[in-house]
């Protein structure tokens, strides 16, 4: 490709609504422009390194007997009746009517069409397992796009279904389909990616894994263990709590006039927050309020809640707490008329401070197993930095990443709402078992960059650069640099490498800013002090290597450099 041909302009300040280094560099570098939020036009560098990490995708896919299929993106309201997210999924879910009135969505996730295809074409036992596998362009309404291509509304994904008649059979592919991701993520340069246990959120199913690429500039919470290397999504992250034991206190009424938080009751009473327990109250989508009661320097989980009420729910009113026998502000668990959930953090934990139910007073030395002794316990914590790792027992540290993938174990989630059956080996009829596994095609090229870049622009892996090689020619008008330039450029085409060639007459400054913002692995510089002694001068852009090599000699060192780089891609 000639830079001169190539339409994709490079830009030298920074955009005002850019702040990831990815979202940056892909406006800076000519990779991709907004059309609108959360919607981007790639321009050829951005398709072509999107083109790279898709055929690596397909490779890993069928090497585990994946069919390639393509899934529409408009689908009926009919299908997602039958799973029930017509109505469960929420605003996220663009729903539209066509020209006669139907009900129609964009979709955002295939579980519903892909059980549907599955469901025509396999009724035998002896088909399974199989699993058929797209890569297409989805859309989620997102309320707050962000950061380029980490968070937007209109996406390709490569997402996955599998098809069982047993529980271990699906796990064994669940192990195969993990191990895959690890070998997509470190062919296309990031290595780095984790895989840990998450949430299985509006997917459903038992148990779900997110791929996760560590990194401050991330979206997600993550909590890990440095000395197991054991991950967890925030949102399913659980800790232990020990205390030491003490001589049980009776309980003892206190004025706290005017105290209804956790930080003036620290201040007021001289206590440490962790020496007290609150409340917190939610009502459901049903209408029930529910009481939480939780350590005062903890938060209420609320993915982790949610999962226990089955249910949406929103902060109660005050109206609502009193209706159910508590005081705001002065509330405690014992005698309410609604269901109290104790988290754990309680258990074991002597002498707390805690609500009176009265306006103006809280209750010293309250210890649950004596004063809440039938109190439902759960786990509904979110997990703090320095807490304890439930698999060794070192401390947890709270970090951040952009998640890249994900797989879940549906079950027969969609299989049994949808009625797909086939006839088992005794003549039944049986449900499949489903499982689901999703790769952002986008978010995955921006977390490339967001691994690999400096302050000049990204640093892409050989496997994905949109180009192997850019040549730089300094000075085409001087003697002999245009024709070795462009000798250099069509051998190395006819070589099978794929070359950029700054064909254009503009300073070395300018010219070599830009292909910093290009990123391209190995630059080819023909320049008049290295030409007057037959030599062109190279520079890596991963490891700032230079070097010379005789005009005569470069594409066979081109070919060389490029075979010893890609293996480390195979």
């Amino acid at each position: 490709m000639r830079q001169s041909k190539l339409i994709s302009q490079k830009h030298k300040e920074k955009p005002a609504e850019a702040t990831l280094a990815s979202h940056i560099f892909l406006l800076r570098g000519g990779y991709m422009r907004p059309l609108a939020n959360g919607i981007y036009s790639l321009l050829t560098p951005g398709k072509r390194v999107q083109q790279k990490i898709e055929a690596i995708i397909r490779e890993e896919m069928d090497r585990i007997d994946g069919q390639e299929v393509m899934l529409p993106v408009v689908m009926p309201r009919e299908l997602w009746d039958e799973s029930g997210r017509w109505t469960s999924v929420g605003p996220e879910l663009l729903r539209f009517k066509d020209r006669t009135g139907h009900d129609m969505l964009l979709g955002m996730t295939h579980e519903e069409a892909c059980t549907a295809l599955a469901r025509t074409e396999v009724t035998s036992y002896r088909d399974y397992p199989f699993m058929l596998y797209q890569i297409q362009t989805k859309y989620r309404d997102e309320a707050r796009s962000r950061g380029g291509l980490i968070r937007v509304r209109e996406f390709t994904m490569k997402d996955a279904y599998s098809f069982h008649t047993s529980e271990a059979d699906l796990d064994a592919y669940y192990d195969k389909v993990a191990q895959a991701y690890h070998t997509i993520y470190r062919r296309i340069g990031i290595p780095e990616v984790v895989a840990i246990q998450s949430d299985t959120g509006m997917m459903g199913g038992k148990i779900a894994h997110e791929y996760q690429l560590v990194t401050d500039s991330g979206e997600d919470k993550i909590v890990m263990c440095d000395k197991c290397q054991s991950y967890w999504n925030a949102e399913v992250a659980t800790t232990n709590y020990t205390y030491e034991k003490e001589d049980l206190l009776p309980l003892e009424e206190v004025a706290t006039p005017g105290v209804k938080t956790i930080e003036d009751l620290v201040k007021f009473l001289n206590i440490p927050a962790n020496k007290m327990a609150k409340m917190v109250f939610y009502t459901t989508e049903k209408g029930q309020t529910v009481a939480v009661m939780i350590r005062g320097d903890l938060e209420v989980n609320e993915t982790k809640f949610a999962k226990v009420v089955k249910s949406l729910f929103n902060f109660a009113t005050d109206e609502e707490v009193l209706k159910v026998g508590a005081v705001p502000g002065f509330a405690t668990g014992i005698n309410l008329t609604c269901p109290v959930y104790v988290d754990k953090s309680l258990v074991g934990a002597c002498n707390l401070v805690c609500g009176a139910n009265k306006e103006g007073y809280h209750l010293k030395n309250f210890n649950l197993e004596r004063d809440l002794p039938n109190a439902e316990i759960v786990d509904i914590a979110l997990v703090q930095e320095g807490d304890i790792c439930p698999k060794c027992g070192a401390k947890l540290h709270l970090t951040r990443g952009i998640e890249v993938g994900n797989i879940f174990k549906l079950g027969t989630k969609y299989t049994e709402s949808m009625h797909m059956t086939y006839t088992a080996e005794d003549g039944s009829e049986k449900t499949p078992i489903m499982g689901c596994y999703g790769i952002g095609v986008g978010r995955s090229l921006a977390s490339v960059i967001e691994a690999h870049h400096d302050e000049y622009g990204p640093i892409w892996p050989l496997s994905i650069a949109p180009w192997q090689v850019q040549i730089n020619a300094m000075g085409l008008d001087k003697e002999g640099i245009a024709e070795t330039a462009e000798k250099l450029y069509a051998d190395l085409e006819k070589a099978g490498v794929e070359v950029l060639y700054d064909d254009r007459n503009l300073s070395a400054g300018v010219q070599f800013a830009e292909a910093d913002l290009t990123g391209l692995p190995l630059r080819l510089i023909v320049a008049p002090k290295a030409l007057a002694q037959g030599m062109i001068e190279y520079k890596v852009r991963g490891t700032g290597e230079r070097g010379l090599i005789p005009v005569a000699e470069a594409v066979d060192f081109t070919q060389k450099w490029l075979q010893q780089e890609m293996k480390k891609y195979a």
